[in-house]
């Protein structure tokens, strides 16, 4: 059985904690004054704006996730538990670890939750 490196998936985890949040907390700033100036005068005013602000409310949305999921991990590990599929209580192989360090669910219940979440993949 492979072994993990816990120290080294801990500093891992705490990078790309570190960086998501960062670049949440750049998206929640507000936009820059005037940039919504003449929005909707035209036709097409504002268009590349308003795309580039629902795009970064996506963007967010996606970080905001991948944040808890990475936080979830370091609270596995100060747990104790970091490599124990949070739903099924069965390990999670390490190669999963290594290629997702942030993997709190096997594969199979990974796999269900998606599906729960997306009817269209089932």
């Amino acid at each position: 059985m492979e072994h993990l490196d816990l120290d080294a998936i801990r500093l891992q985890l705490e990078e790309r904690r570190d960086g998501m949040r960062e670049r949440v907390d750049a998206l929640a700033e507000s936009p820059e004054l005037g940039a919504a100036q003449g929005f909707g005068k035209r036709i097409g005013d504002g268009t590349v704006e308003a795309i580039s602000r629902m795009t970064e409310i996506g963007v967010g949305s996606s970080l905001e996730e991948g944040l808890a999921r990475t936080e979830r991990a370091l609270a596995k590990l100060d747990e104790g538990t970091y490599g124990i599929c949070d739903v099924c209580g069965d390990p999670i192989p390490p190669g999963r670890h290594q290629a997702m360090p942030d993997s709190v669910l096997c594969v199979e219940c990974a796999g269900a939750q998606r599906r729960a979440r997306d009817p269209r993949r089932r």
